[in-house]
């Protein structure tokens, strides 16, 4: 069966890192080149690729099936529809666009091309939310009353990159980190009733908001999801607490170092965390217990990707699931500025 053939529209830190390595590990798949604007170097890392000196090149490229749009978020939008407008298919990076409006356009558009869209979550494959999520699965804490996410970070240096620090579409930690939280929560918890949230700056001379508490609401849960840049003792990155017991978890996913040390993505202890990262468990009546933690796996993603394309599988992560943390990240911004509890 003929390989997807494949161009990035970045290679910047996500085309290094997330993308490139699964895209050429995997058999389905060819990667044909990136568009790169200045710098010029994924034929250095991969000879043989092309170097695209517009966006309009990839796109007119008639052998080209599937583009990945991992571009600064205001552009998300735009790039993406161009691309399916002409008939290629796209995996658009986090967070999926600037608001919920252009996330539903976005579908109506990919359906009216007959083109898939892929927003691309790969913290679903963190070994340490697989974790979590086989720890929620089995039943074991009884019903959840409260669970709580983090991806916390000390750093209070801005980003030198300006789109993330500039005000407007698209900027602040809630588009930077928070898709990675809300996609996970509702993942595993579905979509709330309300949202509540407070978004502060707390950075020297910072001009977005760099740290947020977002409150999900459920008829019979609530959910707490928080991220900020001045944490400088970690706290755990998950817990959930239910009316059996409770499960604390640190984020110890080692996938992103190891790609950012040019390790490649196989291998049987690809994924693996260390002993000493195991979460705790602790039910009522028992004594607490490290829980081995499950393997991460980002090239699951991609090998969805494939089997949508090339098979019958539907998208792991939908555009319905794009337009859903959309909404959470709109009503987050809503709350924030209007100090009051948004309807989801």
């Amino acid at each position: 069966m003929k390989a997807i053939q494949t161009a990035l529209l970045s290679y910047g830190m996500s085309g290094r890192i997330f993308h490139a390595p699964f895209i050429e590990i995997h058999p389905g798949f060819e990667l044909v080149g990136s568009y790169e604007r200045s710098q010029k170097n994924i034929q250095k890392a991969y000879p043989g690729t092309h170097s695209y000196d517009s966006l309009d090149e990839v796109i007119q490229d008639s052998d080209i099936e599937l583009i990945i749009v991992n571009t600064p978020i205001p552009t998300h939008f735009e790039y993406a529809s161009q691309a399916l407008k002409a008939g290629k298919h796209v995996v658009v990076e986090k967070a999926f666009t600037n608001s919920t409006e252009e996330a539903k356009e976005l579908q109506k558009i990919a359906s009216e091309a007959g083109k898939h869209i892929f927003v691309y979550q790969n913290r679903r494959w963190d070994s340490d939310f697989l974790t979590v999520k086989k720890v929620f699965e089995s039943g074991q804490l009884g019903e959840i009353v409260e669970a709580e996410f983090h991806f916390d970070r000390f750093n209070g240096i801005k980003s030198p990159k300006m789109h993330k620090e500039v005000p407007g579409p698209g900027a602040g930690i809630i588009f930077d980190l928070g898709p990675h939280i809300i996609d996970q929560a509702l993942y595993l918890f579905g979509n709330p009733t309300h949202v509540f949230a407070d978004l502060r700056k707390t950075r020297p001379g910072t001009e977005v908001e760099d740290l947020f508490e977002i409150l999900l609401y459920y008829p019979e849960m609530s959910v707490r999801l928080k991220a900020g840049y001045y944490f400088k003792v970690p706290v755990p990155a998950f817990q959930l607490h239910g009316k059996l017991g409770s499960f604390i978890k640190t984020r110890s996913d080692r996938q992103e170092a190891d790609l950012d040390a040019g390790r490649k993505p196989q291998g049987d202890t690809w994924g693996q965390e260390s002993p000493q990262d195991y979460g705790v468990m602790q039910v009522d009546g028992g004594n607490p217990e490290r829980i081995p933690s499950e393997k991460g796996n980002f090239m699951a993603f991609y090998e969805n990707v494939y089997q949508s394309l090339r098979g019958d599988a539907l998208p792991a992560v939908s555009v319905q699931d794009g337009i859903n943390s959309m909404r959470v990240i709109d009503a987050a911004m809503e709350s924030s500025r209007e100090k009051r509890v948004i309807n989801y």
